[in-house]
């Protein structure tokens, strides 16, 4: 708990959550400049890579900062992440060309990774135990505000000023968050002075992780899932994760201790983080496929439609906060799986009818389902190691929710690839064949979303365009079949929480042959 007054908390409250603002909308903002973008500086095949490098160099950049803030000063790296981040963003808005822009996207995915996970360590350090969950609720409420404001700054700042600017902004707003920073942040936990760092550790697992994202990225897009690019990838994975197991097995102070998945509170907690996260992420990523391409709904009436899903998430997470001080967590994480289950047998219902209300109200519910478990499980999953392991324990829970929503988007957008190459085929073997655009199935199964492209909607004949739309609602019902899976392997991991567990309960394993340092935590 730290000795800042009342008023040095607040300021140092505000500087952390408007560094963690600025992390969360960036990745929204830049995703309504990138044709702006394009445009100016080329590079168009290199499209997705502006959103993959940022998000690739984001996912293994949260472990990372996290181990580093239990063996360094918090104050530090957070200077170290937020000067990353504002230098990045700088370059970003200079570049001539998409190579150097992905470049410097990718390092701002590293600031970013380090900000988000320190965010939440600095809160829980500075913030007694049982007002924690109140903080995390109040975190959640940020990135629900980015994920409104994002899409609308974006568009303001390109019309009126310059796509540049988009990144410029992060200049001043990042200093004062720097400044807050430097001024009030004070580490009060106890750090591993001595300890070395492990370096291979890190290696073999940003390694493993790169080549797993990536392959679910690419894979059932640009290359087949049964590819030698794709068993070049896997193979890759495989290695590198056998490599870090190898290396965690025999440091001295581990990247990610292997015992701690012996606590049944620190693994079924990140258990049921990472399957809510493949069916959150899954929906909010292929529900505006439906609303808008198989629905035939208009970009308005999808950006309404979304603002339920950010809303009710902030607001599960704040109320989740505000519930869960009476050691709640086993509970509110169950209710809210059970709420992501019923969004998704919910949607299963849906039909060219459903209308835009019950679109928003589904949603709603898989939203504040979502909210419940996301801070349900980082409690759970804090309060299952000691103090010395907080910055571990809470980075562990956002890795894992980070893994499962990549994983879970590439997996289910694999599926909605095959439906519409599908149906495709099925129209070309028709009584009376269609007559179809000879590019079509490459374009659709590259990029789904330009299905709802005017220009492309304009280029297919009325009777092609149905088709396309059923196949399109055919396509992500299979994605809804899957966040319905996924949210009951949540919930499973939910009833296998131990109930108000601590550091010392839910022990389930124990390796006998480890060395003394692995043994679990008291």
């Amino acid at each position: 708990m730290t000795d800042l007054s009342r008023t040095g908390r607040f300021f140092l409250f505000a500087a952390v959550m408007l560094a963690l603002f600025l992390g969360a909308l960036d990745a929204l903002v830049v995703g309504a400049a990138m044709p702006t973008i394009v445009a100016d500086v080329g590079g168009l095949h290199l499209y997705s890579w502006a959103f993959s490098s940022y998000l690739l160099t984001r996912a293994v950049s949260l472990p990372i900062f996290g181990k580093l803030c239990d063996l360094f000063s918090s104050r530090a790296l957070y200077i170290v992440a937020i000067s990353v981040f504002i230098i990045s963003s700088v370059l970003a808005g200079v570049v001539g060309n998409m190579t150097h822009f992905i470049a410097f996207r990718a390092f701002q995915g590293i600031g970013a990774g380090g900000t988000f996970a320190l965010a939440y360590i600095v809160v829980s350090d500075h913030s007694a135990p049982d007002e924690r969950g109140k903080m995390m609720g109040l975190i959640s409420f940020v990135w629900g505000l980015a994920s409104i404001l994002g899409p609308a700054l974006g568009g303001f700042l390109i019309t009126w000023l310059s796509w540049r600017w988009i990144f410029y902004i992060n200049l001043p707003l990042g200093g004062l968050a720097l400044l807050g920073i430097l001024v009030f942040l004070r580490d009060t936990r106890k750090k591993k002075t001595e300890a070395p760092i492990d370096f291979l550790g890190a290696a073999t697992l940003s390694t493993s992780v790169i080549a797993l994202l990536v392959a679910c990225m690419l894979g059932g897009r640009e290359y087949s899932w049964l590819s030698i690019e794709m068993a070049g990838l896997f193979l890759v994975t495989a290695a590198a994760g056998s490599g870090f197991l190898y290396a965690e097995r025999r440091a001295r102070e581990p990247l990610l201790d292997l015992q701690f998945f012996g606590i049944r509170g620190f693994s079924m907690a990140n258990g049921s983080a990472f399957f809510s996260s493949v069916a959150i992420f899954s929906l909010s990523a292929y529900a505006p496929l439906y609303i808008q391409g198989a629905l035939g709904r208009t970009p308005a009436e999808l950006g309404i439609t979304l603002v339920s899903l950010s809303l009710a998430w902030s607001v599960g997470a704040f109320l989740c906060g505000r519930l869960v001080n009476r050691r709640r967590e086993k509970l509110l994480a169950i209710l809210g799986s059970l709420m992501l289950a019923a969004a998704s047998a919910w949607m299963l219902l849906f039909s060219s009818s459903t209308s835009l209300a019950e679109c928003s109200a589904a949603l709603a519910l898989a939203g504040t389902g979502m909210g419940f478990v996301s801070i349900a499980t980082l409690l759970a999953v804090q309060n299952s190691l000691d103090e010395s392991n907080l910055g571990v324990s809470t980075s562990a829970q956002q890795f894992a929710r980070t893994l499962g929503g990549t994983i879970g988007i590439g997996v289910c957008g694999s599926l909605v690839s095959l439906q519409l190459g599908r149906a495709l085929g099925d129209l070309g073997r028709s009584s009376e064949p269609l007559e179809l655009p000879a590019d079509l199935g490459m374009r659709l199964s590259r990029n789904m979303e330009s299905l709802l492209d005017p220009r492309f909607q304009q280029s297919v004949s009325p009777t092609v365009l149905g088709a396309l739309r059923e196949a399109v609602g055919q396509g992500v019902e299979m994605v809804f079949w899957c966040t319905l899976a996924a949210s009951l392997l949540s919930l499973f991991f939910c009833l296998l929480l131990p109930s108000g567990a601590s550091p010392t309960e839910g022990i389930i394993m124990v390796d006998a042959s480890a060395p003394e340092h692995q043994s679990a935590p008291e």
